[in-house]
């Protein structure tokens, strides 16, 4: 994982910068046809998030970060629908405090600040629907995942074993189609985090992996739940995991090093 500010140019702002020019894709295809509403909906999102960090900046001495318009633009996208103004800002502000500002930022934060707005949301308003991911949009996570692999700002590992996972379970002829607009979405915009994912070689495999596996479960088992939030409680679930994965892998790397060498 990433804690704090990196040295030389790749600082925390330039991963920033290159995760928003990679989740550009995505943006453009959302504000296309969401239109207006789409385009409100990411004002509010912007607004709330920079308050946070302005609030923070203003307490703490701590330059904000770009990273808050990536924890809006995922929130704008794959928070449910009709929640109102209110629960809207309540959840963006419980996920900005409490997953992210309260660790000292971006780059010291343990999940991603989205995932845990969106679980916030979800679990506290059970009854508002969540989105349906139109084709196009979900089309739109290719280019921005290769953007961010490309730049080495998004971990190839957890992208690939995910995406090895979940073609394994449309080879087997699991009914997994509905899901898959919200998994590569969910994947790119939450999973794929630099700083709250796996770090390690392993870990990074079996994280992407173990969310891929709970999509599908839950996909198959979860009756009656939207695609989103089916894959967003995923998310949530193999961010929890994500340090453990890197503990095993780093206590396996030493155990057979120990072998090899005494």
């Amino acid at each position: 994982m990433t804690h704090g500010p990196m040295r030389g140019m790749w600082d925390r702002e330039t991963v920033a910068l290159l995760l928003l020019a990679a989740v550009m894709p995505i943006a453009l295809a959302w504000l296309w046809y969401g239109g207006m509403d789409a385009a409100l909906r990411l004002v509010l999102a912007l607004v709330i998030s920079g308050l946070w960090h302005l609030i923070f900046m203003l307490a703490r001495a701590q330059p904000p970060s770009f990273a808050g318009a990536l924890t809006a633009l995922a929130v704008a996208i794959l928070a449910p629908e009709e929640l109102g103004f209110v629960p809207f800002v309540l959840g963006i502000s419980f996920g900005s405090v409490m997953a992210e500002l309260v660790f000292g930022g971006w780059g010291r934060n343990i999940l991603n600040p989205a995932t845990v707005t969106l679980a916030f949301l979800g679990f506290g308003f059970v009854t508002a629907p969540w989105p349906d991911i139109h084709l196009p949009i979900a089309w739109a996570a290719i280019p921005a995942a290769i953007i961010g692999m490309f730049f080495g700002v998004m971990p190839a590992r957890v992208i690939l074993g995910a995406t090895a996972v979940m073609a394994a379970g449309l080879i087997a002829g699991m009914p997994l189609q509905p899901a898959l607009p919200a998994f590569a979405l969910v994947l790119v915009l939450l999973v794929a985090d630099p700083v709250a994912s796996a770090s390690t070689r392993l870990g990074g495999w079996l994280s992407g992996g173990i969310f891929a596996a709970l999509v599908i479960m839950f996909t198959l088992n979860w009756e009656g739940a939207s695609p989103v939030r089916v894959a967003v409680s995923a998310a949530l679930l193999a961010s929890l995991l994500a340090p453990l994965l890197d503990e095993a892998a780093i206590a396996l790397w030493h155990a057979r090093r120990r072998k090899r060498h005494g």
